[in-house]
């Protein structure tokens, strides 16, 4: 498991995969990243921290994932990023947080005072295809709701079920409303979510100028930040 690793290109940062209780929705039907979750806080700190103690703070930026949300860390590793971000200078943050946890962002922003980008995976701004088949969890949601809390959405192509006009629909509405977007190429795992390999061509054929759009960050596979 590679927990620390750097992003070289367009926005410059380092990334930190790290360890927290199980996600809270849990209930998205194509993950299965379930694996790096423990209820054991303790045991989640000591892995954590030792990710910490890798930051270099040579960018200025830094990322938080983990499989969940932010929310879902130890105390004790939250702590330690706090003093982990002043200690190297980093003035901006991204972390990730699923729509329930949005009356709580703004407490996080103010806890880590500077400049954070607080990305969310909807996969979709489709309700048909997001709610009823990918059992997102955020209900019949607008883009100005969302912004309301989300600077950066997280889309997922490649799913057998989508359509070719809802993936265009999706890139224009997140290239037209927010400043950041993730695009994720769907890669098939234990779920019955299955990747439509003929989308996958189709998509890498027709948005390939997405790896150079600074707009966008783009995964066509879903190791490609360096960790995982």
């Amino acid at each position: 498991m590679e927990r620390y690793s750097k992003i070289i290109s367009k926005t410059r940062r380092e990334i930190l995969l790290l360890k927290g209780a199980p996600c809270k929705w849990g209930k998205c039907t194509f993950c299965d990243y379930i694996d790096d979750n423990a209820e054991d806080q303790t045991s989640n700190h000591d892995v954590n921290i030792g990710v910490i103690e890798q930051v270099t703070g040579e960018y200025g930026v830094l990322e938080v994932i983990n499989s969940g949300n932010i929310f879902e860390l130890p105390k004790e590793t939250l702590d330690a990023l706090k003093q982990c971000i002043d200690a190297k200078g980093i003035h901006h943050l991204f972390f990730e947080a699923h729509w329930i946890y949005r009356e709580h962002i703004q407490r996080m922003r103010d806890f880590f005072g500077i400049k954070v980008t607080v990305k969310t995976g909807i996969e979709s701004f489709d309700y048909e295809f997001r709610e009823k088949v990918l059992n997102k969890g955020i209900g019949n949601t607008t883009i100005d709701e969302i912004k309301k809390y989300f600077d950066s959405v997280c889309l997922m192509v490649g799913i057998k079920g989508q359509t070719k006009l809802g993936i265009q629909q999706d890139i224009d509405l997140a290239k037209k409303h927010f400043k950041h977007f993730t695009v994720n190429v769907y890669v098939n795992n234990s779920t019955t979510i299955q990747q439509d390999p003929k989308l996958v061509q189709w998509f890498e054929e027709k948005y390939w100028w997405l790896d150079t759009d600074t707009q966008c960050d783009i995964l066509w596979n879903n190791t490609d930040f360096g960790v995982g």
